[in-house]
């Protein structure tokens, strides 16, 4: 009895896991949906959900499906076409395929280094193409001691370390072209403290 107890339950948790993770999925555009009405067969179709967020539906016409998830959807769709019909129709939205992931999402993150006076200092993860002043922010931000004039960018190039410095006080003054620098991997930024009159 015991054998036959422990595969039944496993089955009942992964299927309760899968429709939580259903309940939670959120749509976005790109993603393909299969949507079934069980009232009129001739309403069911594949459909993509469009760049502006919706899809569109016979009876239904043009409904917004992005940004929800697929229970709400169903509802939103049930309420679009309750008109047409005598009683409540049912509704079933299920998720054929997901929008094909763009290349910047499939790049890996950049991991720098931030030392001295920011507010989360180490290791922070930054997407490829991310700045100076985006992996400033990563780490938090500068804190009240940081030397502002003098904020070091290291990188180790060719086997030799070069030294790059930023003034985020110009930034801070609205200076624009600042701290642009992408950052490559193991770069390593350093935030010193102010001296006693700085």
């Amino acid at each position: 009895m015991k054998r036959l107890f422990a595969p039944l339950m496993a089955a009942i948790l992964l299927l309760t896991a899968s429709i939580a993770s259903a309940n939670n999925f959120v749509i976005r555009s790109g993603d393909l949906l299969r949507v079934e009405v069980l009232e009129d067969t001739t309403i069911n179709r594949e459909v993509l959900v469009a760049p502006d967020g919706r899809i569109s539906l016979p009876l239904a016409g043009n409904v917004s499906v992005s940004g929800i998830t697929i229970p709400q959807a169903q509802a939103r769709i049930r309420t679009q076409l309750a008109s047409s019909f005598a009683t409540e129709p049912t509704v079933v939205v299920s998720l054929l395929r997901l929008r094909e992931p763009t290349q910047s999402s499939l790049a890996e993150p950049l991991s720098i280094f931030v030392l001295g006076e920011v507010n989360n200092p180490g290791v922070v993860a930054v997407e490829p193409g991310a700045t100076l002043l985006q992996a400033l922010a990563v780490a938090g931000g500068v804190t009240d001691f940081a030397a502002v004039k003098r904020i070091q960018l290291r990188r180790v190039v060719n086997g030799r370390e070069e030294l790059f410095y930023l003034n985020y006080q110009n930034v801070l003054d609205g200076q624009i072209g600042l701290g642009l620098s992408k950052m490559v991997e193991g770069d390593l930024i350093v935030v010193p403290a102010r001296r006693l009159f700085e």
